[in-house]
């Protein structure tokens, strides 16, 4: 019996975005004399959708699923379904009781029935697919193409394609934090002695040359790639990784520009330099797909470091002020803003946990 799954990983993040999006914005938090239960015995809303019912019945099933996979995965046994089913309930009585502290939420009886609702449901459908047999034959399955210890590199893969979404301005290009991070800086350092500390910029930052940008897009590929590589078995399986992400990374930048600028414009980041940079991803993929694992992450945190280093001197063009300023807007695309920190932070992430296998592989 495995001791480690990604299910608890996938669980804690599914959990952490379920609190995310219920009480953002995290401010206006206000006190009422204590916390009040009234809406806990109050009659059943009025006025509900039927959006309402199904994204609270539907958001708290992946909860229950993954809590209860990871629960089964790692030994619980019996106890696996009713933790798992009444965990996600006291998540939804947690933030139910918590909104009743926030001015732009409403506290709802039905919205914590169909959370736990949800919540079982998605224990269930773990039981019954660990009684049928599947879940061994999904565990034999990973056992066969993944690494033992392939549990934060998958979930970070994973986290790769929704940190798309958020526009970039060079396409697969996640990372560009240093202009907002120093005028962040210099708002806090103002007539403090430490604004002397920050570095004084010309404001003259050219663009990237064609050639610059057409290997900026290509490191920015190889490095899922070989994080993907450092996780997989065998050089065939990693072969066939090429395609599969290849193929979801455009499918997703072109989501990601279809809903900023419309569907008639999914297309509209595909140029020669983007072209270039794919076929030279691919061309050194397949190169490198026989390398050992430990060299794959050492590449990999070489591919992210230039990457990162091109990417923050690309200038925040006005086009690309304006993109960013459409995908703001669009609550619903852009979650609340959980999108953009996918994007800024992804790299970042994918640099320390190279740093850290490294650091592990040598002791």
């Amino acid at each position: 019996m495995n001791t480690r799954s990604s299910a608890w990983t996938l669980a804690l993040l599914f959990a952490v975005l379920v609190l995310y999006a219920s009480l953002y914005p995290f401010s206006g938090w206000r006190s009422q004399g204590g916390l009040t239960w009234d809406w806990l015995l109050a009659p059943m809303p009025r006025y509900w959708t039927a959006f309402d019912v199904w994204a609270n019945l539907l958001g708290y099933v992946p909860l229950g699923f993954l809590l209860a996979t990871a629960m089964l995965r790692t030994g619980w046994g019996r106890w696996s379904w009713p933790l798992a089913s009444v965990l996600p309930l006291l998540l939804s009585l947690g933030i139910e009781i918590a909104q009743t502290l926030l001015p732009v939420r409403v506290p709802s009886n039905l919205d914590l029935a169909l959370n736990g609702a949800g919540g079982v449901c998605g224990a269930s459908l773990a039981w019954v697919l660990n009684r049928w047999g599947l879940m061994l034959r999904w565990s034999q399955w990973r056992a066969d193409w993944f690494e033992d210890d392939a549990h934060g590199g998958l979930v970070l893969l994973g986290l790769w394609f929704p940190a798309l979404l958020y526009p970039a301005p060079i396409p697969f290009g996640l990372g560009q934090v240093w202009e907002r991070l120093e005028s962040a800086l210099r708002a806090w350092m103002s007539g403090t002695p430490f604004e002397a500390w920050l570095p004084v910029t010309s404001g003259l930052v050219q663009p990237l040359s064609p050639l610059a940008e057409t290997l900026c897009v290509a490191l920015c590929l190889l490095a899922p790639l070989l994080l993907g590589f450092s996780q997989l078995r065998s050089m065939t399986r990693r072969l066939l990784l090429v395609p599969v992400l290849m193929g979801m990374a455009a499918a997703v930048e072109g989501t990601s520009y279809a809903l900023t600028y419309g569907p008639q414009l999914a297309w509209s980041w595909v140029n020669p330099q983007v072209l270039l940079g794919c076929g030279l991803a691919v061309l050194a993929s397949l190169g490198l797909a026989a390398l050992p694992r430990r060299l794959c992450v050492v590449l990999m945190l070489l591919c992210l470091a230039v990457s990162l280093t091109l990417l923050n001197r690309v200038p925040e063009t006005p086009y690309f002020a304006q993109s960013i300023e459409i995908w703001e807007q669009g609550r619903f695309i852009r979650f609340h803003g959980l999108s953009q920190w996918l994007g800024w932070l992804w790299p970042w992430m994918a640099l320390l946990f190279g740093l850290a296998i490294s650091a592990r592989a040598t002791r």
